[in-house]
């Protein structure tokens, strides 16, 4: 079968789609024929071994021989074990691996992993969009940022991967919703339900006057000062992005701030990693089924072109997600 392997740390140029052996499968295991994973921020990280912190886990010195990129997927089941109920050749799935290797051919996933029968109105490439961010933003909203019905709660990077299904969420738990982008994405940002579209490049939203319950700060790229200054006093933020610096922790810097400032001052102050549940993938699916949250695509490439899809990525200009088709 084929599949994404990287065998030194560097830019998307080191990204091979190579023959490997197919997975073998246990009887407590699904093999998925994989239709179509998306592409996060956490692969390129591993990808570039940056910040260093990645490497605890992939690899000190070079990836390690089962390094592996693609946290999210969707495809069909080609096989089960022995002790498998609830699935069976033929059906349709997505969901995610914390361990990472979607971007292959075939995976073998635990029958209790994070992992459910797909939408049925969305494609595999649509489906494999949900995962890593729709995790985040509602755990973010839901979970940090504890958002209730007729607050007003401001999403910073409105128009990514993460940002589209955070404003969409946001609609759907009740709040009256703001979304910061560029100009270009005003017009999307609009069209998957913020009541307010603010574009970055013409109003500073941070001197607005205008003050929020809650700020969902995706793009990481003011201060926490200003930041603070569109927050009611007792307001919340969630640190989600950031932007890459340094070496060693990279956008772990600035959720250290957040977290060394937050004692000091009135308004919570927080930073998170997005968990992998099947129950919060349960969610996402029944507010898609109703039609409260549609994913969006920027773009699809073939596996061949994964390296072309995580640079795209990097750029940091996708409208939703980006996404390759296995």
């Amino acid at each position: 079968m084929k599949a994404v392997r990287y065998h030194a740390y560097g830019s998307p140029d080191v990204l091979q789609v190579q023959d490997v052996d197919m997975p073998a499968i246990g009887s407590d295991d699904l093999l998925v024929r994989v239709r179509a994973a998306s592409v996060n921020p956490l692969d390129w990280h591993f990808m570039r071994g940056m910040p260093y912190l990645a490497r605890l886990q992939a690899g000190l010195v070079r990836p390690k021989a089962s390094a592996r990129l693609g946290a999210d997927m969707a495809g069909s089941v080609e096989a089960v074990g022995s002790n498998v109920t609830g699935f069976a050749p033929g059906d349709e799935v997505f969901g995610g691996l914390p361990e990472l290797g979607t971007l292959a051919e075939y995976i073998s996933i635990r029958q209790h992993a994070v992992v459910l029968p797909k939408p049925a109105g969305l494609t595999f490439e649509q489906a494999a969009a949900v995962p890593v961010a729709g995790f985040t933003a509602l755990q973010a909203l839901r979970d940090k940022g504890k958002l209730q019905a007729g607050q007003r709660v401001l999403i910073n990077g409105a128009a990514g991967g993460v940002g589209t299904f955070a404003v969409q969420i946001a609609k759907a738990l009740g709040a009256d919703v703001t979304g910061v982008c560029s100009t270009a994405k005003v017009e999307l940002v609009g069209s998957i339900g913020a009541d307010h579209v603010i574009d970055y490049t013409k109003d500073d939203y941070t001197r607005s006057g205008q003050r929020y319950d809650l700020l969902v700060d995706i793009a990481g790229n003011r201060t926490l000062a200003e930041c603070r200054r569109v927050l009611n006093p007792r307001g919340v933020l969630v640190g989600v992005g950031a932007p890459e610096k340094g070496r060693w922790i990279g956008p772990a810097g600035r959720g250290l701030k957040i977290v060394l400032l937050s004692p000091l001052v009135s308004q919570r102050l927080t930073v998170f990693l997005a968990q992998q549940r099947r129950d919060d993938l349960a969610v996402l699916r029944d507010l898609i089924d109703t039609g409260k949250v549609t994913p969006v695509i920027d773009t699809t490439y073939p596996l061949t072109a994964v390296a072309q899809a995580i640079a795209h990525l990097e750029t940091g200009h996708a409208r939703g997600k980006v996404v390759v088709s296995v």
